[in-house]
């Protein structure tokens, strides 16, 4: 089991996971009636809203359904607002959002997505009932940081070390961000300085993107400006 989260450092962690599909195929579209989106704006992601309402209903009930009964949750604990393309479910424990919103690149698609944040209850995410419900569901975790990092200093430290085979990593000439590959972790690591962001190759619960979260932060270990990072 992963070790506790540093709560001096981490402000607050979110699980995010993306789907998608095509507009035409959606119950509410109706050909010969609906023109596929040219473009994602306010006024084609309002049409999105109309007509994904089955789908994020269905979708949105589901999981309602799934928290309610495997956390043993009485009315007063959790709650569903559905307001399409959006749904929010808040739960006493924590709160998970799904969006639909329409591919600026190519809005003749819409993607999907999940995010879990405001987890009130770090032990919830390792038990068996709350990897069971979200399994496969997400593929990103970010921990926002409570002062922040210098980008260019974990660069440093990472170029500093002297065993070049567990850490490397990559960044932009402005160095806004970097990019740090972990030996042994399928996961990417994202810093941008205000946070630190996980992106799996494959969908997991919650619980195991923290099982690999510990990999990384054994991996940091090695470096005292990197330790301070995540702890």
């Amino acid at each position: 089991m992963p070790s506790p989260l540093p709560s001096a450092i981490i402000a607050g962690i979110g699980f995010t996971g993306r789907s998608g599909g095509a507009v035409k195929q959606l119950a509410g579209f109706r050909k010969g009636h609906h023109t596929l989106p040219d473009a994602a704006n306010a006024v084609t992601n309002a049409f999105l809203g109309k007509i994904c309402a089955g789908e994020l209903g269905e979708q949105a009930e589901a999981l309602f359904q799934k928290v309610r009964t495997g956390l043993g949750y009485k009315r007063k604990d959790i709650a569903l607002a559905l307001t399409p393309p959006l749904a929010v479910l808040n739960a006493k424990d924590f709160t998970v959002e799904i969006a639909y919103a329409l591919e600026e690149a190519e809005p003749s698609r819409y993607g999907v997505t999940q995010t879990l944040h405001s987890l009130r209850n770090g032990d919830l995410a390792q038990t068996e009932e709350f990897a069971g419900i979200f399994a496969g569901f997400f593929t990103e975790i970010s921990f926002g940081l409570k002062k922040g990092v210098q980008v260019e200093a974990v660069i440093d430290a990472i170029e500093a070390l002297a065993d070049g085979g567990t850490l490397s990593v990559d960044y932009p000439a402005d160095c806004r961000e970097c990019l740090i590959r972990v030996a042994g972790v399928e996961a990417q690591v994202r810093c941008t300085g205000g946070a630190l962001d996980l992106v799996f190759p494959r969908a997991g619960s919650p619980r195991e993107l923290l099982e690999e979260f510990a990999a990384v932060r054994s991996a940091f270990a090695v470096s005292p400006a990197l330790a301070g990072v995540i702890g």
